[in-house]
């Protein structure tokens, strides 16, 4: 994946002043892993945008973006999206309404010729009946640079996202949706100003959002994931999502957050592998292996985690 995290080792107290923990005592679940050897599997698996129904997941895979479909509970085979497969294609975000898709591509602005330079300009591509209709490249308003990467879309159709600052720096920026037209973005301030920040998953009513925080000067670190809460016209401070979602530092990376269909579920990438408890037993070990060969081998898949405890915990409302 063309923005898989480097490092995560994020210096202990970097973001205190604009960060807080999460209680202790409050009970987080383990994540899981998502369709593991049906869509999360070797190929390295990332960024799943679901239809308000939950039955279709779009994702993408190396320089594509894939879909499949739930029938009787179980995932069909991915296969190429109808508008992908061409261009380098990456970061699927579906508008709360599964009107449209907003994506990262290379694709000629022109329609023609060589890939756009930088490998990160946005796409929309608007829902025709069954189908979807002709990508349109979005305006400079969003485009401002060609490393604008991880659309996240809001109910009133403003687009959140993320590109560098003029010292390289990635930071999440808002565009409005007004009469049609993407306003001119603004930096959005959430977490440590200082920090770099990424990977925006804004719930469709922009009360909160899940992102990434890490050192500005570590590039090419995503560092962990947090949550933040509107509280009028300002967010509030950023939440560490914690040891079980983000692991201890430098066991395993997560990225590319997105908030499920329920409003409820964080969806997002990781390399976390499972962990052995030795000795095994035959049957432990054969199970091992199975997953190994499946999915479970350190690349890319997909996971999910309900963020209920920090949506029904009192500084949510």
């Amino acid at each position: 994946m063309i923005r898989k995290p480097l490092s995560r080792m994020v210096a202990v107290g970097l973001f205190s002043a604009a960060c807080s923990s999460f209680a202790a005592d409050v009970s987080v679940q383990q994540p899981q892993v998502f369709a593991p050897g049906v869509i999360s599997g070797p190929a390295g698996e990332a960024c799943p945008a679901f239809t308000p129904d939950g039955n279709t997941v779009y994702f993408d895979v190396g320089s594509m973006i894939l879909v499949s479909h739930r029938e009787h509970d179980v995932w069909t085979k991915p296969e190429i999206a109808s508008f992908s497969g061409q261009w380098g294609d990456h970061d699927p975000a579906m508008a709360p309404d599964g009107s449209y898709l907003v994506f990262v591509s290379n694709r000629p602005v022109a329609g023609a010729g060589k890939p756009t330079p930088g490998f990160g300009h946005l796409w929309r591509v608007d829902r025709k009946g069954d189908g979807w209709g002709t990508p349109v490249h979005l305006p400079e308003t969003v485009n401002a640079s060609d490393r604008t990467y991880a659309p996240s879309i809001a109910a009133d159709g403003s687009l959140y996202y993320i590109h560098p600052d003029e010292q390289g720096v990635m930071h999440v920026y808002a565009s409005a949706f007004v009469h049609g037209t993407y306003q001119a973005s603004t930096r959005v301030a959430v977490g440590d100003p200082a920090a770099a920040t990424h990977d925006p998953a804004i719930a469709p009513d922009q009360s909160f959002m899940v992102f990434n925080m890490s050192d500005a000067a570590k590039k090419g670190d995503m560092g962990d994931f947090y949550i933040a809460f509107r509280q009028g016209d300002h967010w509030g401070k950023a939440i560490d999502l914690g040891e079980a979602i983000n692991g201890k530092p430098g066991r395993w990376s997560q990225w590319g957050a997105h908030i499920g269909p329920d409003h409820r579920t964080l969806y997002y990438t990781s390399d976390r592998q499972t962990r052995l408890s030795f000795p095994l037993t035959h049957e432990q070990a054969k199970a091992a292996l199975e997953r190994m060969e499946s999915w479970d081998n350190g690349g890319d898949n997909i996971w999910y985690v309900s963020l209920g405890p920090w949506l029904d915990a009192p500084r949510a409302r």
